[in-house]
């Protein structure tokens, strides 16, 4: 079995599509093995996304993120990673696949509704941000 992390975007909190999210989640057979509700400071986001502090989109990135409530939640299914990735669609939403998150819900190529994780270290770095061990209760 494979973790992967999904972070439900402010973008898709304040048009309440969490449920519908996470139903499209369930529906590809990954499990929800730990989930909060949080709302990030700018510092927050800014340590959660350290690996892109170069790039140019960093501080609109880091205001984003931290704009309004997130669901962070931990994946797990055989293949988790690859599976949700291609559940979420490409990230920008006018390339995306039909039925996958983000050419149903994502407003843009910023505001693309959800985050997974890339790979198995990357998962591992941003369980880690998120959750303790206590709190992975798959």
């Amino acid at each position: 079995m494979e973790r992967t992390l999904s972070i439900i975007k402010p973008d898709a909190t304040a048009r309440n599509l969490e449920g519908e999210i996470l139903s499209m989640i369930q529906a590809e057979g990954l499990r929800v093995v730990a989930m909060k509700r949080l709302y990030l400071t700018t510092e927050q986001a800014g340590g959660f996304y350290e690996v892109h502090k170069e790039r140019p989109f960093y501080g609109e990135l880091c205001a984003f993120m931290s704009s309004g409530p997130i669901v962070v939640s931990v994946l797990e299914g055989e293949d988790a990673i690859a599976r949700y990735r291609k559940l979420m669609g490409a990230t920008n939403p006018e390339q995306a696949e039909e039925g996958t998150v983000r050419k149903k819900y994502a407003q843009d190529i910023e505001r693309n509704s959800v985050h997974g994780s890339d790979a198995p270290e990357t998962a591992a770095f941003e369980i880690g941000y998120f959750f303790s061990q206590l709190e992975l209760v798959g």
